[in-house]
């Protein structure tokens, strides 16, 4: 699989990332600069966490508008798989593809800690991989992560199954004390209605491996690669056949043309 990392000035967790990508699950993860006008063949795109343009006017405001975003705006309309992590995610609901905003923590300080994650469903490109019932370690660092949205949003992204991601405590229940923004409904990441642009205000890539205290942040990331390698899979080759039957078929004649 390759994966397109984003990388606007300010970014700091795009190197964390393409490592995850690379080093720990073995794909092909490139950084591609806030200019750039195309995708090149990624599979999925992901939006990282950091300080776009300095949060200036307000997070993801600015970075909203780099040439890169349209063609993530393209991508994701075509059914392109985008993850958008701490500011990524608010730069996704900057730019439309993802509903409601990211505004000030409730106690107006930045919180960097580790919290706990219930994953809401598994009917989602994000979280198919992870285990029922299986809570999430992964630590959050942000100063605007409260998830708010008008009711009637609130009410749709329950109806249609949104909603990915909530806050809990220890026993998996969505207590007040363990909301580190003040997020409505102790929402930490939600999807599109097409269910394949997702974000989410926790930080996987530093909870991918054993040594960092949490590897749970991993199965986030591999949710994405089985559901990319999927998409791959059937994605039609230039003969029309998808790329695994063209791969079959190539195959076959290979072993034809070196019959003796």
């Amino acid at each position: 699989m390759t994966f397109a990392v984003l990388q606007f000035p300010g970014s700091n967790c795009d190197q964390d990332a393409v490592h995850v990508l690379r080093n720990v699950l073995g794909h092909t993860a490139h950084l591609l600069w806030h200019k750039e006008h195309s995708l090149g063949d990624a599979d999925a795109v992901i939006v990282p966490g950091g300080f776009s343009y300095g949060d200036y006017l307000r997070t993801g405001a600015i970075a909203r508008f780099s040439p890169v975003m349209q063609a993530v705006q393209t991508f994701a309309a075509n059914g392109g798989l985008v993850l958008g992590i701490c500011n990524g995610f608010q730069i996704l609901c900057e730019a439309g593809l993802l509903p409601g905003a990211l505004i000030r923590n409730r106690s107006l300080q930045f919180r960097c800690e580790s919290i706990y994650l219930k994953t809401i469903t598994a009917d989602s490109p994000f979280t198919s991989s992870i285990p029922p019932g299986k809570l999430l370690q992964l630590p959050v660092a942000h100063g605007e992560g409260c998830y708010f949205a008008d009711d009637s949003t609130l009410a749709k992204l329950k109806q249609q199954n949104q909603i990915l991601w909530r806050y809990v405590d220890v026993r998996g229940e969505p207590a007040d004390a363990a909301n580190p923004n003040g997020s409505l409904d102790n929402i930490a990441g939600i999807c599109n209605a097409a269910r394949n642009v997702a974000g989410l205000m926790p930080h996987p890539e530093r909870a991918s491996e054993p040594i960092l205290g949490s590897a749970d942040g991993r199965l986030i990331f591999e949710s994405l690669v089985q559901t990319a390698s999927r998409n791959r899979s059937s994605s039609p080759a230039p003969n029309g056949a998808t790329i695994e039957q063209s791969g079959v078929e190539n195959r076959r004649l290979e072993a034809i043309s070196s019959a003796p």
